[in-house]
């Protein structure tokens, strides 16, 4: 069968949007013609492809709520939309936030842990609609979709922990030895930090500094004119960032002051824009 026609031939028909898949009020599952019917928000006649409301294909006008470009319709990732962002739309903008800051953003566990439920549900729900002999042949495409969709979650899911797992492993002597970047991390990852800077220093102490007069046997030494030894994160480094409202004034590093109003871009060192990312004022890009 070939999967492609039986898709273009659907997208034809016409598509409409519906609940977004990670919608901030979509349920674990709703049903048609039967229970635990994962495909959220579609009935028997509903011709809707894109369950997870993103872009949908074929049609710039229309916008759901979910993978896809993030701000609005037709393409535009920049739109002037003032639709509340979706939990997926949410944690897309705190993974590019955290990949393109130097530093180590807040944790978003409860943010985390409502879409790992609800990936869960999904999934298992997909499992009874497979192993159902009932299920139509335009389900299965559906399903198809949804598996797609849920797999796309998982990719930024997966991305998300591993760059701050390179961040926490990269400045565990720093996190260890400041409180206000431990505020920042989940208990398990404060854990992971403190015992990721133990074992480094162990195995520094084996194979190096115990070979070495006990004035130089340090790994905190604070030398006048050079950096420091502890590994910290580089808040000089320049950031393009994409302002969500209008911001109050900021300050350059050339003295120079400017207003950042709303779908303002610029570039700028991280440390200009730190507050304003913290509140979600200005999203990296």
């Amino acid at each position: 069968m070939d999967w492609d026609e039986i898709y273009d031939r659907e997208q034809a028909r016409g598509v409409r949007t519906g609940q977004s898949f990670f919608d901030s009020g979509a349920g674990a599952a709703s049903s048609s013609r039967r229970p635990n019917n994962a495909l959220a928000g579609m009935d028997d006649d509903d011709d809707m492809d894109d369950p997870m409301g993103g872009i949908v294909p074929g049609n710039n006008n229309q916008r759901g709520g979910g993978m896809g470009l993030r701000r609005g319709g037709g393409g535009d990732l920049f739109s002037e939309d003032d639709t509340p962002e979706t939990p997926l739309e949410q944690l897309t903008r705190h993974w590019v936030n955290e990949r393109y800051a130097p530093d180590v953003l807040p944790a978003q566990e409860e943010l985390l842990s409502g879409l790992l439920d609800h990936l869960r549900v999904q999934t298992r729900n997909i499992q009874v609609l497979r192993d159902d002999p009932e299920t139509s042949e335009s389900e299965h495409i559906r399903i198809m979709l949804v598996q797609t969709e849920i797999e796309r979650v998982k990719f930024i899911i997966r991305s998300y922990i591993r760059t701050r797992l390179f961040k926490i492993e990269k400045y565990a002597r720093y996190i260890t030895s400041s409180a206000d970047v431990q505020t920042r991390l989940t208990a398990s990852e404060r854990e992971h930090a403190s015992r990721h800077a133990k074992l480094t220093d162990q195995h520094l102490y084996l194979s190096v500094l115990q070979s070495l007069p006990a004035a130089q046997a340090h790994l905190d030494d604070t030398p006048v004119f050079y950096p420091s030894m502890v590994t910290q994160p580089d808040k000089t480094r320049p950031v393009f960032v994409h302002a969500l409202q209008d911001c109050p004034p900021v300050r350059f590093p050339d003295g120079v002051v400017t207003e950042m109003k709303k779908g303002h871009i610029c570039l700028t060192p991280y440390r200009v824009v730190e507050h304003l990312v913290a509140r979600g004022e200005v999203e990296l890009v």
